[in-house]
């Protein structure tokens, strides 16, 4: 059971850890959209994907005069940083006890399946690429992988937990 228990916990801390990456990169976006846009130019990438380069100077220009202009617009994005952490935190309670907290794991299958239709509708209404919706249902594909394993480790957890349990009358 511990060797289960331990890809439990490694899996969740991935997820975890990832979650807690992506909201800590929602605060930055201007300097970090400038540094994408210097990088595509300057890789060559510009060159062979022109719509793409185009793109990340659209948005390298559009975050850098909002925030010139409208700087509690990125507020916004400060709360969906802290939205990411705090989701991070949801997961303590599998951590602690997977099999009772498995609850969190289907709500996160969920969210996670939600990404895809989100990015179908608003992504056209926001006038992003189709591409780059692409990437943005990426985060959902990507992020049930580990909660599919998770999921599956506590259903191999729950019926070694049952085995182990004298039967009660």
């Amino acid at each position: 059971m511990s060797e289960t228990r331990r890809r439990i916990d490694r899996w969740l801390w991935i997820f975890i850890v990832c979650l807690v990456l992506s909201g800590l990169t929602a605060f930055p976006l201007e300097s970090e959209t400038r540094w994408l846009a210097d990088a595509v130019h300057g890789s060559g990438l510009g060159g062979r994907l022109p719509g793409l380069a185009d793109w990340t100077v659209r948005v390298r220009d559009g975050l850098a005069e909002t925030n010139e202009r409208y700087p509690f617009l990125a507020y916004g994005t400060d709360w969906l940083a802290f939205a990411h952490l705090v989701i991070a935190t949801a997961f303590w309670g599998p951590l602690r006890d997977p099999v009772r907290n498995v609850w969190v794991i289907r709500w996160a299958v969920i969210a996670c399946a939600g990404v895809i239709p989100l990015a179908l509708i608003c992504g056209p209404l926001r006038g992003i690429p189709l591409y780059w919706r692409f990437v943005d249902m990426s985060f959902g594909v990507v992020g049930v992988v580990p909660l599919l394993i998770v999921l599956r480790g506590i259903r191999r957890l729950e019926s070694l937990q049952a085995a182990e349990r004298p039967d009660r009358p």
